[in-house]
């Protein structure tokens, strides 16, 4: 089943080398993921409109500082993250650190609508204009504290966190979805962390280990950069 974003049109001209420079990155990191959407997906959106560096860098496949001491994750970490939550295109999903917008686009055509929050309120103003600037109209970026999630908009039958916190936060299971799933990086930075996938079914909570990963520290409101 596709979503809105499936069909969504993106409003400005690749050029030869960027189109290249994609489908090269995206053939590189397909054989990580089982789903064709997402596949699809990483082909469409143009990351390199999504971060201040040339081509070559912004199709590496490697994350990218973004500025505030925050990065926009390794595609392959988009794709294996975005392929975990088991899109079908109907869900209401919940970001948490939309960063520079570029994971939100990605979820922008694989779900009916993507809720994203971000703390730094200039990367959050940034985000927005570019994502309403490449016609992504499924997505809402609001600044807040991903700690304490998005309750008024709640439940959400994905969540999707892109920084580390080092325990994950009770709100964000409580606004979970039953027969929702979870995916979210965990553990102290410098550390063992571990990017952990849960599904909730009634007050049952299951967790799978998908492996080591690193990733910037989740903070606090009370935490914000300048």
């Amino acid at each position: 089943m596709g979503g809105p974003g499936d069909a969504m049109p993106i409003p400005f001209t690749d050029s030869p080398d960027s189109e290249r420079l994609r489908r090269a990155l995206v053939d590189e990191i397909a054989g990580r993921v089982d789903d064709p959407r997402v596949v699809a997906a990483m082909r469409a959106v143009p990351r390199h409109l999504f971060v201040d560096a040339p081509l070559a860098t912004a199709y590496g496949d490697h994350p990218l500082p973004i500025g505030h001491d925050q990065t926009i994750s390794q595609p392959t970490i988009v794709a294996v993250m975005s392929g975990a939550l088991d899109l079908d295109g109907s869900e209401r999903v919940l970001e948490i650190g939309t960063g520079s917008g570029y994971q939100a686009a990605v979820l922008a055509r694989l779900a009916r609508e993507v809720f994203s929050i971000e703390l730094v309120p200039s990367l959050a103003v940034l985000a927005r204009r570019r994502l309403d600037e490449l016609g992504f109209t499924n997505v809402r970026v609001r600044v807040g504290d991903g700690y304490l999630g998005w309750p008024d908009a709640a439940p959400f039958g994905r969540i999707i966190v892109t920084a580390a916190p080092t325990t994950l936060p009770p709100a964000l299971l409580d606004q979970l979805a039953d027969g929702g799933v979870l995916v979210a990086p965990v553990g102290a930075q410098g550390g063992n962390q571990r990017l952990l996938r849960l599904r909730r079914k009634g007050a049952l909570v299951s967790t799978e280990d998908l492996g080591p990963v690193v990733f910037v520290p989740m903070l606090h409101g009370r935490d914000a950069p300048a």
